[in-house]
């Protein structure tokens, strides 16, 4: 029984062996993929079985041969211990010989030990050794009990050292002592023969000490020659001595130094022995040694060979075997693996090209498979209610982005009437102004013409009064010089008024609509707007008290400054002093270190209550939304201030008390002319309140 979906494999595996290849594959598809899976794990397991009996058969020999080859290693590292104790042993007793201590002797002592007990508790219990260590212990003990017989030659050469040669040599220092005593001046005619003596006594003295510590040759010839000198020099002596004390001293010296050439005779003799001794026990007990040592570790090399060939015979047997089954075996499983995994990849293959149509918006395409019975077919089956479900969404999508153009559409229209409403209200400041200071330019302006008109008249009268036939009269020329000088003095004081009112409206009027970034004097700006705010203070009972002190200069936007003021100016006006309320609004400025400045605008009006205060800044809040009130003039202010001029804005307040406004700005305004702006709306930032 082949699966569904055999006639789509056909065609993708042409030829007679791609049908082969299908059929197989349509077969393995019946079963699920789990069982293929686990076939696959029981072939493994089968090989795994079957490998595992020949190396456990294999590990058998091997293990046996192995452990005659770590035996030989064993018994290699005894011999190399005893030939380094027993070399090291040798090389302490030359050293003991030469120059004899305690520290050498216990050293000795304590190696001695360390190699018999090499010798009886390990190389006695090793089973490749047990049959040699006798004849090495023989070696060993032959070559030990050397060191005990020269110990005693050496006991004896101190001995003779010492009473026979410097026993003599100390009676002879003594007795040149006392001829040089006994010669009375240097001048003496035994003077020469005393000194060579002495020299030569002296240089024997060297060459004997020399010769025990070196068993040098030659400085056993020179004491011997210096000995002859003394003994040739102590006869000219007798003759050149001329008193009894020089004489006995010198025969005492002759029989001294007949005793010194005895005792150095004897210490040549048994030096020699000593060397014979040491040659013929010491290093030829150490050689024997050593020889068996050798002979023990070719024997040693020979039986590892043995087993390494042993080993490396089975190691390569198991080897052959292990790998003639794994080859059938990885045969096997590769052909069913193949198998396998084209019953899974190739329905994967057409469920992953039909993933890849969906994804690529190609939805008309239909999944392969979805008739198959195993879990490949279900994932086909799964793929297709995703594709079902895309197409369903497609055309959601397409009714959501009409939805969604239509909602953009409109907010962007409702960002440009939001732009326009804050522009509106800046530009109503504007024209408040603009009408206010309209208003109070025409009283200075109207006197003016009235003045100018009524001084007109005067002067066409007076030109007919000079050109009538009654003549001028002193009177007459002094009254129309009066009214000209009254005239003058009006036009003068009235238009100085009207342009000082245009000067003011002009600075502001330039700030306002230009946005431009300069150097400006706090104080001067300051008296500006107060000046284009009079028409307002005049309807209005509200005293202003202004404390900005001279020389805060301020790097930044001076009509940002003036619209702040200005809209606090008329926010108070409107809703803390609303309803004709009179009170006092106070304007004062304080630097506040080195970079900033403070400005406090404070009024005793009506004050706000928390939930006020909590939405005063927001666009379109306002508490006289019936009267009028755009809600923009707090949030302008709060805008310009933040982002602007690149400061902080706080305010304080409490009903029936007031409200204050702390606006702290650095000397250099940090914010640009239109960051105020982005896409229609405000950028919102952090401020601080207080209803305390």
């Amino acid at each position: 029984m082949t699966a569904p979906g055999h006639s789509e494999l056909a065609d993708r595996l042409p030829g007679r062996v791609g049908r082969l290849r299908a059929r197989l594959v349509g077969v393995l598809r019946a079963v699920p993929i789990r069982w293929r899976i686990l076939s696959i794990a029981a072939l493994n397991s089968a090989v795994v079985v079957v490998l595992v009996g020949l190396i456990w058969n294999g590990s058998q020999v091997l293990s046996s041969a192995w452990d005659d080859v770590r035996q030989v290693r064993e018994s290699d590292k005894i011999l190399a211990l005893l030939e380094s104790e027993t070399g090291r042993l040798q090389n302490l007793i030359h050293r003991y010989i030469n120059q004899p201590s305690p520290d050498l002797f216990a050293e000795i002592l304590l190696l001695r030990e360390a190699v018999l007990g090499t010798l009886t508790n390990r190389a006695a219990k090793d089973p490749m050794l047990a049959g040699s260590v006798e004849e090495l212990e023989r070696t060993t003990e032959r070559f030990l009990n050397g060191f005990g017989e020269l110990r005693s030659v050496q006991a004896t050469i101190a001995k003779t050292y010492e009473e026979q040669v410097q026993g003599p040599a100390k009676d002879m220092a003594g007795l040149y002592s006392i001829i040089e005593g006994a010669t009375g001046h240097r001048d003496a005619l035994i003077w020469p023969s005393l000194g060579k003596s002495r020299e030569a006594f002296t240089a024997m003295l060297v060459a004997a000490n020399s010769y025990y510590l070196s068993l040098s040759p030659g400085a056993a010839e020179d004491a011997r020659h210096n000995t002859e000198t003394i003994e040739t020099t102590i006869p000219v002596m007798l003759d050149l001595a001329d008193n009894d004390l020089q004489r006995m001293a010198l025969q005492r010296l002759a029989t001294r130094t007949a005793a010194l050439r005895e005792g150095f005779a004897k210490l040549s003799e048994q030096l020699t022995s000593r060397t014979e001794l040491l040659r013929n026990t010491i290093d030829a007990s150490q050689a024997e040694a050593i020889g068996a040592i050798d002979d023990l570790s070719t024997k040693m090399r020979q039986r590892e060979q043995k087993a390494q060939e042993t080993f490396d015979r089975t190691l390569s047997d198991i080897s052959r075997r292990v790998l003639s089954i794994a080859v059938i075996f990885l045969g096997i499983i590769l052909s069913v693996g193949v198998l396998i995994a084209l019953s899974i990849r190739l329905p994967l293959q057409q469920i992953m090209a039909a993933m890849r149509a969906i994804t690529m918006g190609d939805l008309d395409r239909e999944v392969q498979g979805i008739k198959a019975r195993d879990e490949v077919g279900a994932m086909a089956r799964a793929v297709e209610v995703f594709r079902e479900n895309a197409i369903a969404k497609r055309k959601a999508e397409d009714e959501l982005r009409a939805s969604k153009e239509k909602a953009e559409s409109a907010l962007l229209e409702l960002n440009t009437a939001q732009q326009n409403l804050i522009d509106a209200e800046r530009l109503a400041a504007l024209g408040g102004l603009v009408a206010g200071v309209a208003h109070e330019v025409n009283n200075p302006i109207g006197i003016s013409l009235t003045v100018a008109s009524s001084f007109a008249r005067r002067s066409e009268i007076f030109e007919a009064q000079l050109k009538g036939d009654g003549g001028l009269r002193r009177s007459q020329l002094e009254e129309f010089v009066q009214a000209s000088r009254d005239a003058s003095q009006q036009l003068v004081a009235n238009l100085q008024r009207a342009g000082e009112l245009i000067q003011s409206f002009k600075q502001v009027a330039v700030d306002r609509s230009h946005a431009e970034r300069r150097q400006f004097s706090l104080s001067e700006a300051t008296d500006q707007i107060i000046a284009s705010l009079r028409p307002v203070l005049k309807r209005s009972p509200i005293t202003l008290q202004v404390d900005v002190p001279e020389g805060l200069l301020l790097d930044g936007y001076p009509g940002s400054y003036g619209q702040i003021l200005t809209n606090l100016f008329l926010n108070a006006a409107n809703h803390a002093f609303a309803d004709g309320r009179a009170g006092t609004i106070s304007i004062s400025a304080r630097p506040r270190g080195s970079d900033d400045i403070e400005i406090i605008f404070a009024d005793d009006g009506a004050g706000m209550t928390p939930d006020v205060q909590r939405q005063a800044f927001d666009p379109f809040f306002t508490t006289r939304r019936n009267e009028g009130g755009t809600g923009l003039g707090l949030h302008i202010v709060y805008n310009l201030v933040t982002q602007q001029l690149g400061g902080r804005m706080m305010l304080e307040s409490k009903p029936g008390q007031g409200t204050t406004f702390r606006i702290i700005m650095p000397r250099v305004a940090k914010g640009g002319a239109q960051s105020t702006e982005t896409d229609g709306t405000s950028q919102w930032p952090n401020r601080t309140m207080s209803s305390t």
